[in-house]
């Protein structure tokens, strides 16, 4: 298309959308974050086949859920679709909420930081790699980058400020724009999911009570921003109301498109997340239990337990008053 409407390096599609459109492999003139993608997936599985290959186990889950997730990427950025979100507020909303929602738990699962951990080699090449991790680890900025108080309202403002403020106005028109919201919504999704369900080891930890918190303080939020999308007449982003003539597309509608995937694919992914956060809590909790018991058991006995049957019989053993 001759007048796409983006600056920049970008291809816009000529035919109408459809599904077949939407999935056919058309890669934008610079694919930038599927390339990324796919770097970060083959050294991902080179540091897992590694670990194979010295008989070190490796969970062939964490694997799949991983490379599930650049999978995922992959296609919402560099098939058709990547060219019909240039100008479609609901494929763009559907791009943003699977970069925010959908993709960060199945990376966040695979575990990349403990892998780096266990596979980056001690030599000279390996050490900065190492002081990186260790010093993200213990760095102010490593505990402020997952502090409820950072990236809660990041995540939150990667919807509001974003269509509230004009800000997609003034970058969407430009591919640089475009492609650093793209990479915003997807490092805002991994901030907010790393310290709800991460296994990998993190500068700090919440409580299972404080992740919950953060989880119902977010769908609330999300849930209204959805529905205030879908209930506008008017276009709420200019620059999405004008799409390409030849795509018959009606702006007003395809808004009410994007509020209701913000509304019901946005908080799919929130729910799964609050039922794994119950389930991980109910599993600690068993198991502290369960440590308790085996402590007790080779200390002898319950300490607690012995002190109140001591008292039951204290009681048992007093002499009866005279009625």
């Amino acid at each position: 298309m001759s007048n796409p409407g983006v600056e920049g390096p970008v291809w816009l599609p000529s035919l109408p959308p459809s599904l077949g459109e939407y999935l056919a492999p058309n890669l934008q003139p610079v694919p930038l974050i599927p390339v990324l993608v796919l770097s970060a997936a083959l050294l991902y599985m080179a540091g897992a086949i590694s670990l194979w290959r010295r008989r070190r186990g490796w969970s062939p889950v964490r694997t799949v859920s991983f490379l599930t997730g650049c999978a995922a990427v992959i296609v919402v950025m560099g098939a058709g679709i990547e060219g019909y979100g240039l100008r479609m507020f609901s494929i763009f909303m559907f791009q943003q909420l699977t970069l925010m929602m959908a993709v960060p738990p199945l990376l966040v699962i695979g575990s990349p930081g403990t892998l780096l951990l266990r596979t980056t080699p001690h030599n000279w090449w390996g050490r900065p790699v190492l002081r990186a991790a260790i010093w993200g680890l213990r760095s102010r900025w490593g505990r402020l980058a997952i502090h409820p108080g950072f990236m809660v309202p990041l995540f939150l403002l990667s919807f509001y400020g974003v269509y509230f403020s004009g800000i997609a106005d003034l970058l969407l028109p430009n591919w640089y724009g475009h492609v650093g919201l793209e990479l915003l919504f997807l490092v805002a999704g991994i901030l907010f999911t790393v310290p709800l369900i991460s296994a990998d080891p993190l500068p700090s930890r919440q409580t299972h009570f404080g992740r919950m918190i953060d989880i119902f303080a977010e769908m609330p939020l999300h849930a209204f921003f959805g529905v205030v999308i879908m209930m506008a007449t008017t276009p709420m982003v200019d620059f999405f109301a004008r799409p390409p003539a030849a795509w018959n597309i009606d702006p007003v509608r395809d808004q009410e498109v994007a509020g209701g995937l913000a509304w019901s694919y946005g908080e799919l992914p929130g729910v799964l997340l609050l039922m794994f956060i119950m389930v991980r809590w109910q599993r600690d909790e068993a198991r502290g239990w369960a440590r308790s018991e085996r402590a007790a058991a080779a200390a002898g006995g319950d300490a607690d337990m012995d002190a109140y049957n001591r008292y039951l019989q204290q009681l048992a053993d007093r002499p009866e008053r005279p009625r």
